[in-house]
């Protein structure tokens, strides 16, 4: 070998890749700050990423192209002609709606409210298992189910052999499973359904990669329509933790709801989008065979259905909490497992605690994240010394997500109060607008609020300050 070519080989390749390398990771960078800055992002979602990004680039680089994605384009345009049907099927009066919130969400992208509707709270895991399993027994067409997790535990076979029942006596049966939240439960765990003629739907699988962003876009709604007339919906998951036919010591306390009307159509109208999308199939056959006629009026429970996530054009389930917040005057209760806020949401809440507005916040005293339990202090700190009440639910995990102002809108569903349920999951939540439906809500919050205790103040060291912040700077993405 010459000396040319050991010298070559010495120097250049090993010097060459290094400078390659740290050119291409430059551009690199250059181009993901550039699309970070386009894309519609709270300003604490973008600085926090840019600090990444810019700081250490060896991890916000490729943690941005797995998991940066918040809006894709094309989903929402393609989404958006599965919806034409729903002004027919779902035209009924409305009269008590509270005008500011529900234009907010509407003119966000939201649905429209619609009247005529019953609504039946569920407000223990029994309860919800129990009315699951009636409904499924009861469907006469079709049965279509949405879980962030299904998990294969008892609850979760119990259900599953329910599924498989009534797929073979005929029901058209669709269970759509988030391809993360069940990964180990969406193959041969829900073969019984596929072998009794049922279908099930991987929602966006992680691998391989069906788009960029597809392992951070999840979908975490939880929803069952039955024969697109009836649906529950809420935040419970199909696991043990959240349900099952028996008291369970270490269930967590959640919530949900049925809903029998003109909502359970648009509810059915969101699964269907997500359906299609998940497993390619047109739109028409599904809704074919669950809900042609529609729904009839049943009640006077006035309710809007607000989907949010990438599918959506627009962000009309944050624009409606922001507007709730807001509106209130008397007093506003948010409940929430994980309290994360950007600063629009926290500003209003301090502000509206400032005001004179009972501003109470409930949260688990432990969540299951211990790492969001760190970052929540700042935020809880700044509400207290506004005049705002933190209450902490001690008995165990606490899950519920629901917010109630003045007595006069409630909100509950999939979403937790932190920015990657309001601006990157595939969440779904119900604005109540009927008097005697939010006093429901209110009434259990009530409930909730006696099993709680005050946090215990803490002396905040240097070392705890500083992490404090640093978390506070990159919650937007945790």
């Amino acid at each position: 070998m010459s000396a040319l070519s050991q010298y070559i080989d010495r120097f250049v390749p090993g010097g060459l890749l290094a400078h390659l390398s740290t050119v291409a990771g430059f551009i690199l960078a250059f181009f993901l700050i550039a699309r970070l800055m386009s894309e519609r992002r709270a300003p604490a979602n973008t600085f926090a990423w840019l600090l990444v990004i810019v700081f250490i680039p060896w991890l916000g680089v490729p943690l941005y192209l797995f998991l940066g994605g918040r809006k894709l384009r094309r989903l929402a345009r393609d989404k958006k002609v599965l919806l034409p049907i729903l002004p027919q099927i779902c035209v009924s009066e409305t009269h008590q709606i509270f005008a500011p919130v529900a234009k907010t969400v509407s003119g966000a992208g939201g649905y429209d409210p619609v009247g005529g509707n019953r609504l039946k709270l569920l407000v223990t895991g029994e309860e919800d298992f129990a009315e699951l399993e009636r409904q499924i027994l009861a469907a006469k067409h079709s049965i279509h189910i949405t879980t962030f997790i299904l998990s294969r535990d008892s609850t979760g076979r119990r259900i599953v052999e329910l599924l498989a029942q009534r797929a073979k006596e005929g029901v058209k049966v669709r269970l759509l499973l988030d391809a993360l939240g069940c990964f180990i439960s969406s193959r041969g765990f829900v073969d019984p359904i596929r072998k009794a003629g049922g279908e099930v739907g991987r929602f966006m699988p992680v691998m391989p990669f069906t788009s960029r962003g597809s392992a951070n876009l999840r979908c975490h709604r939880k929803m069952a329509i039955f024969d697109g007339t009836k649906a529950i919906v809420g935040g419970r998951n199909i696991a043990k933790e959240y349900m099952g036919p028996e008291a369970y010591s270490k269930r967590w306390k959640d919530f949900g709801a049925l809903i029998e009307g003109p909502a359970a159509v648009v509810l059915g109208e969101v699964f269907i989008a997500d359906w299609c999308f998940a497993v390619g199939k047109p739109a028409a056959a599904v809704r074919k065979d669950s809900q042609a006629a529609g729904a009839p009026l049943v009640g006077d429970c006035e309710l809007q259905v607000v989907p949010s996530g990438p599918d959506v054009p627009g962000d009309p389930l944050y624009e409606g909490i922001v507007a709730m917040i807001q509106q209130a005057e008397h007093d506003l209760w948010i409940v929430t497992p994980y309290f994360l806020p950007d600063e629009v949401l926290l500003r209003s809440m301090i502000v509206r605690a400032r005001a004179g507005c009972n501003v109470t916040l409930i949260i688990p005293q432990k969540s299951n994240h211990p790492v969001t339990d760190f970052a929540r202090r700042n935020f809880t700190r700044e509400l207290t010394q506004a005049g705002g009440k933190v209450l902490l639910y001690a008995p165990g995990m606490l899950h519920a997500k629901a917010i109630v102002i003045d007595g006069r809108v409630a909100m509950f569903g999939s979403p937790n109060f932190d920015l990657r349920s309001l601006f990157v999951n595939f969440e779904v939540g119900v604005m109540v607008y009927s008097d005697k439906d939010v006093a429901g809500v209110r009434a259990w919050i009530d409930d909730l609020a006696a099993a709680c205790v005050p946090p215990v103040l803490r002396k905040r060291h240097l070392l705890t300050s500083v992490a404090e912040d640093l978390c506070r700077l990159l919650a937007p993405i945790l």
